[in-house]
């Protein structure tokens, strides 16, 4: 499993950007494809998650600012982060893991085996 996250960088507060995870590698049917983020200092934490149907679930820190989304023909997902906020600073990652059915959905970041290498994001005030 490959997974390779790009679109990173540096925004103001209030900003946006999106990120997005090519993956590759095997058959992803069923896959639950997530991101996690990495605060300096701190635990690495859920942001979303996608499920093989396109069902989505969010952390409460960025329910409503941010948006996972998918394209199938392009093997890619994508995190539309809108309202950036400084705490929103993190190194993020993409990652994955088989839901065993195409509704499952995953919210910690134990539940899930493949990571992908990290993206900075870092909000300034």
């Amino acid at each position: 499993v490959q997974l390779q996250a790009s679109g990173g960088g540096l925004v103001q507060a209030g900003g946006s950007l999106r990120l997005a995870c090519a993956y590759s590698g095997r058959s992803f049917t069923n896959y639950v494809m997530g991101w996690l983020r990495q605060a300096p200092g701190k635990e690495r934490e859920f942001v979303g998650a996608i499920s093989w149907n396109d069902m989505t679930n969010y952390a409460d820190s960025v329910k409503g600012r941010f948006s996972i989304s998918r394209d199938k023909a392009k093997n890619t997902i994508y995190l539309e982060m809108n309202s950036l906020k400084p705490e929103d600073t993190a190194v993020y990652y993409c990652a994955t893991s088989f839901g065993s059915s195409s509704r499952r959905l995953f919210s910690s970041p134990n539940e899930f085996r493949y990571w992908g290498q990290g993206t900075q994001v870092t909000v300034s005030s």
